[in-house]
């Protein structure tokens, strides 16, 4: 007889605690193999397939395209040792969950602990994420305790197909008294469970003051979702206050558009008021003679493979960062610490269609020119199809930020939290230079520098952004450093 298992959204690590469903992958009654990816999901970080590590025959997907997921909630549920011939029998009442009585036993997990124990070898999944594959990871989900003598469970989502039949009354055991009968929707004694799996709706309670014991869930058993504390939230603001007079409340503020930050645009948010609230920044600029730097980029070309601007950049912020290592550190508030890193990993702004990201080179110091040109590419492109890998948005010492693209001049940008200082490059255009001392039209090209105060002086900083200025005025400088 197949085992029923249910595979939840791992967490994706980096502290991501959500994902946005994009696209399902399979449908309930399609046979699935171990590790095949069943879901693509988008989170704050990237877009990511998610491989399930069971085999067998889906019976259940819980989610619609479009739907925000927490990190523990169930994904799908996977008939094991199910044969294709059983795919398009939906166990039990047609909504895609196994038939009461049965004998298949549901995992207790998302990621199928304690069932593994029993598992032949061939069962376990041999694709590794953070929370879920080889091995035998702590069970997920929540235990209610008991209500009234009688245990239960909250699963943390609906399934995607028919609605399942009303459960039947649990009926008073012979060793005790009846159970009495259930307090009304909403409410619920001082001691007894909340239904809550989401860390974020906690949260979301939390930070408004809402008591969730107070709060009707809409979900499945009661289950309190997301939505169920906004509408709460919502109540309470529109609550009339009786000591204070209502504030006039113009058209715009009243009709406007409002755009959830979350996602991506959510992330960027949070990370650069944390860069604000706790980096004393401060920013240095200089232009720049590009002409000569130019000039050996089109000599590098005609000799071989085509080296990219960025690139040329890039290492010369390496060469600089080994001339300036006070620069490659990042601040250990809480043990009050400077920490100066060994390597360079050096991160590059890319705007894409889901907004702008920074994806990081690893190692970028052991890097020539050339191989800096071909990891770029094949990171920004990766930025833009939305294929990059939280491992690959994260880990960052120093970030180069080429805002010329925008055919701006300058800039003073914002330090990416918890790096100690970033470079900004504006858009090369010819001016009028002074040059060998006669008046001459140049490409001139403004260098900004945004440096966090606590690791170094402004003479560390002038020192940096001078070095890089003559790299680009010129190229022969690099020699020294090769």
């Amino acid at each position: 007889m197949a085992e029923v298992r249910e595979f939840a959204l791992p967490d994706l690590g980096e502290g991501l605690t959500e994902a946005e469903i994009v696209r399902w992958l399979v449908s309930v009654g399609d046979v699935v193999a171990v590790d095949q990816p069943v879901v693509e999901v988008e989170t704050a970080k990237a877009m990511v397939e998610v491989p399930c590590p069971y085999g067998g025959v889906v019976t259940a997907r819980f989610g619609e395209e479009g739907a925000e997921v927490p990190v523990g909630a169930p994904l799908v549920t996977v008939a094991v040792g199910a044969s294709a011939a059983t795919a398009g029998e939906p166990a039990g009442d047609g909504s895609g969950a196994p038939a009461a009585g049965s004998g298949a036993s549901v995992s207790g997990s998302g990621s199928g602990a304690g069932s593994d124990e029993t598992a032949g070898a061939s069962e376990k999944s041999g694709n590794v994420l953070v929370g879920y594959g080889t091995g035998a990871p702590a069970a997920r989900r929540r235990r209610v305790r008991p209500v009234n003598g009688v245990h239960a469970s909250i699963p943390a989502a609906a399934p995607v197909s028919a609605p399942a039949m009303p459960t039947a009354p649990v009926a008073p055991t012979s060793a005790g008294p009846a159970a009495e009968p259930s307090a009304p929707e909403g409410i619920r004694s001082a001691d007894g469970p909340v239904p809550v799996i989401s860390p974020l709706v906690r949260r979301l309670a939390r930070e408004h003051g809402i008591d969730l014991r107070q709060v009707a869930g809409s979900g499945p058993r009661g289950l309190i979702l997301r939505a169920d504390v906004e509408r709460a939230v919502a109540a309470a603001q529109a609550a009339p206050v009786p000591a204070a007079a209502p504030a006039p409340v113009t058209a715009g503020a009243a009709h406007g558009e409002r755009i959830p930050l979350r996602g991506l645009r959510g992330t960027v948010a949070d990370k650069l008021s944390t860069s604000r609230r706790e980096i004393p920044d401060a920013t240095c600029w200089v232009d720049a003679d590009a002409t000569e730097l130019l000039a050996a980029r089109r000599a590098m070309n005609a000799a071989g493979p085509k080296i990219s601007l960025l690139a040329l950049l890039a290492r010369i912020c390496t060469a600089a960062l080994a001339r300036f290592p006070e620069l490659n550190a990042t601040v250990d508030t809480a043990a009050r610490e400077i920490v100066r890193l060994p390597g360079v990993h050096l991160g590059f702004a890319a705007q894409t269609d889901r907004g702008l990201v920074v994806p990081v080179v690893r190692d970028a110091h052991t890097r020539n020119a050339a191989e800096l040109t071909e990891e770029i590419a094949r990171l920004t492109e990766s930025a833009r199809e939305g294929r990059l890998k939280p491992a690959e948005l994260t880990g960052g010492t120093f970030t180069l930020n080429n805002y010329g693209v925008f055919g701006v001049d300058g800039s003073t940008p914002i330090i990416n939290h918890p790096e100690a200082a970033m470079l900004g490059v504006g858009r090369i255009t010819p001016k009028p230079w002074v040059h060998e001392g006669e008046l001459a039209v140049r490409q001139v090209v403004q260098l900004s520098f945004t440096f966090d105060h606590r690791v170094c002086d402004g003479g560390t900083a002038g020192g940096f952004l001078r070095y890089v200025a003559d790299c680009v005025e010129h190229p022969a400088v690099l020699l020294r450093s090769l």
